[in-house]
């Protein structure tokens, strides 16, 4: 049966939100959503696969563990793949799971070997003659990130083997976590610091390994448990896994007390019953159990499939639930502007935490849940401390209660609120002046595609704010190098480079201006667009919504957006501060109807002889045409340098005009000449 469109929509929609929340559960160390919610999203796109196996993918999450590697660390290839594990949610689950492996190996009972599913970071540890010489996360099990050195810092796992007869080269596997005790003590110490506490131990253990400066890992003493191998040699491998783990204790890695020899489903169902019920007394989070196949002859008859073993499963424990009163709800400003409802709790006791708040995400979600301030509400905590609220216990209503809207100001700068029809985020519209939002409108001012300032890194503008010597982007200006030698770490020489590319960003473009500014939805195009329609500020300052959408590619929510910005006063004060410090740009104002490119869109590949790529592409912008990165059937022209990539083959291949750098220069100024007449 041919898979209806609905099916193929639906398991897009649930691929690409898989791959959303698994980069900010692995690689941004920040969930979006708990556990259970993540399960059920991927349970849902296997069930759809599985009915019409014509959509499956070779890059769907459900044939991949994880996500690609940070670039902040150096790839590392496994020799052998670092699987993930099915899961099983009911007894019923480990009954199939049980009942495949007993048909399979052809065995009335088979033993297993249980252990706590730790909720930590899975690593690789590779061992010659006896000695560490390279550790890896899991990464997207085939390509994990070398952490070597944040490794050495963890002090359960040995530098170099004890006792002896240890493989001439092998590797343990094993997971990396950080004990509830250290959690909450790192915490603690974050609180006073006034600085980001971490959401669970999981993430504050992956957080810790992935320090650029392992003196901060050490600092957040870690522990480690192995739980099994992967480059072994087959002939020094013993019979059953618990052996292997016996030989590995013997060595100096530590190995888990709690993991038992079970005998069948009735001793995995014993074993899932007692951890979860003494999980709250383990000195580390479990958030289910494991059972393998103890037997690796068995193992390697039951094989693997695209993303986990056929001999191994995890049996997760439930959600934890309790009820609360919501007490306030109050809003929070991000880093990008975004306000988040926040629930304040009556303190509620839920798997050995006490929750006060629960992030609200949005305030679609506010009312979809129709949650109010008074009411009764249960409040679910799924494998980690991320409580979210279930539902509204209607019964337990008040009488008297409101409904939840979103501030028409932000709390922190007192700006417009304002959101965009298709975007479930309310944002606050003061991005040059809002302290919520320093950081990130300064680390964008900066970029390369804006004010281009070099040397203007993210730590420096941590140093910066931290002293206080800027706020706004127009405090950059008023920098001296004596006090930008203050900050640690950067000598006088860095300082007066940095006042230097300062002093080289002053003079820039009213498109790369306009960039610069950060306003929602105002990409590098758009700004270009916007300059080129509108030749000065002032003009744009002063459009209403509907002149604004007379420009090209420029709807009703990006006018909007435009519009709301620049009438915050606070916005308008950082701009002319900026220009007042002598931000500057040749304003050339020319006719709408004169841009003999406009409508055209051109890709640039390869390098030019007489001027750089950027500056062709300012060029072409210049005269109204659109320049975008990649290549696609609707390209108009591909503009081909010196070493060409792979983009010259597509356009050939496309029936896309190819023109190089002399019929460039050549369009360039019949199109200028064009423009001035």
């Amino acid at each position: 049966m041919r898979a209806p469109d609905s099916a193929k929509q639906r398991a897009d929609y649930l691929r690409q939100q898989i791959e959303l929340h698994n980069r900010h559960y692995y690689q941004l160390d920040d969930p979006l959503i708990s556990d259970a919610e993540y399960d059920q999203l991927l349970r849902e796109l296997q069930q759809i696969e599985q009915d019409y196996p014509e959509l499956v993918t070779q890059d769907s999450p459900t044939r991949r563990v994880g996500v690609a590697p940070l670039k902040l660390f150096a790839a590392v290839r496994h020799e052998l793949p670092m699987l993930s594990l099915e899961n099983a949610f009911s007894e019923q689950d480990v009954a199939a799971f049980d009942r495949r492996v007993r048909e399979r190996v052809q065995l009335e009972t088979v033993e297993y070997i249980a252990e706590p599913k730790l909720d930590g970071l899975a690593v690789s540890l590779i061992y010659e003659r006896g000695r560490l010489v390279r550790a890896a996360t899991r990464g997207d099990g085939h390509t994990g990130e070398d952490v070597t050195q944040n490794v050495r810092t963890i002090r359960d796992i040995p530098l170099k083997l004890a006792g002896e007869g240890y493989p001439e080269r092998l590797e343990i596997r094993g997971e990396v976590f950080m004990p509830k005790k250290n959690f909450l003590a790192l915490n603690d110490r974050a609180r006073e610091r006034g600085e980001k506490v971490f959401m669970n131990p999981r993430n504050a253990a992956s957080g810790s390994l992935r320090q650029l400066d392992p003196k901060i890992t050490a600092a957040r003493r870690l522990g480690f448990f192995c739980y099994g191998h992967g480059i072994y040699p087959a002939d020094r491998l013993p019979e059953r896994q618990q052996e292997l783990l016996a030989q590995f204790a013997s060595w100096g890695l530590p190995v888990n007390r709690e993991i038992e020899v079970v005998q069948g489903l009735a001793g995995c169902l014993d074993y899932y019953r007692r951890l979860l019920a003494c999980r709250h007394d383990l000195p580390y989070e479990i958030d289910g159990v494991v059972y393998k196949v103890s037997r690796f002859s068995l193992q390697a008859k039951l094989g693997v499939g695209a993303r986990a073993p056929r001999w191994a499963i995890a049996h997760k424990f439930p959600a934890e639930e309790s009820t609360t009163r919501v007490t306030a709800i109050t809003v929070q400003v991000g880093r990008t502007g975004a306000l988040t409802p926040v629930a304040c709790l009556e303190p509620v006791f839920i798997g050995g935490v006490t929750v006060t708040h629960a992030t609200l995400h949005n305030v679609g979600e506010v009312h979809r849940k129709d949650i109010r301030i008074g009411d009764t509400v249960v409040i679910r905590r799924a494998g980690d401390v991320i409580p979210e609220i279930v539902k509204v216990i209607l019964e337990k209503r008040p009488a008297r209660t409101e409904i939840f809207t979103m501030p028409a100001r932000c709390p922190v700068c007192g700006s417009d609120t304002i959101s965009i029809p298709g975007e479930a985020a309310v944002r606050c519209s003061g991005g040059l002046f809002c302290p919520a939002q320093h950081k990130e409108s300064i680390k964008h001012f900066a970029s390369r595609k804006a004010m281009d300032i070099e040397g203007l890194g993210d730590k420096l503008i941590d140093q910066l704010l931290a002293k206080n010597f800027i706020r706004t982007v127009a405090d950059l200006y008023r920098l001296s190098a004596d006090e930008l030698a203050r900050p640690d770490r950067m000598g006088k020489k860095s300082a007066d480079n940095l006042i230097q590319a300062l002093e080289r960003s002053k003079q820039t473009t009213l498109a790369r201006f306009l960039y610069a500014l950060g306003i929602r939805g105002v990409g590098e195009i758009t700004a270009q667009t916007l300059a080129s329609h509108f030749h000065t500020l002032e003009n744009i300052k002063n459009a209403d919504e509907k002149a604004l959408q007379d420009v090209a590619d420029i709807g009703p929510a990006i006018a909007r957006s435009i519009f709301t910005f620049f009438r915050q006063p606070h916005n308008l004060e950082v701009i002319r501060q900026l220009l007042e410090a002598g931000v500057r740009w040749d304003e050339a104002p020319a006719r709408v109807g004169s841009l003999p490119l406009r409508g055209r869109t051109f890709v640039i590949t390869g390098s030019l002889s007489s001027m750089t790529r950027e500056e062709a592409k300012a060029k072409l912008q210049t005269l109204g045409a659109k320049v975008t990165e990649s290549i696609s059937q609707s390209t108009d022209y591909l503009v081909v340098g010196a070493a060409p990539g792979s983009k010259l083959t597509k356009a050939l291949e496309w029936g896309v005009e190819v023109i190089d750098e002399k019929k460039l220069l050549h369009l360039l100024d019949r199109s200028d000449t064009q423009t001035q007449q």
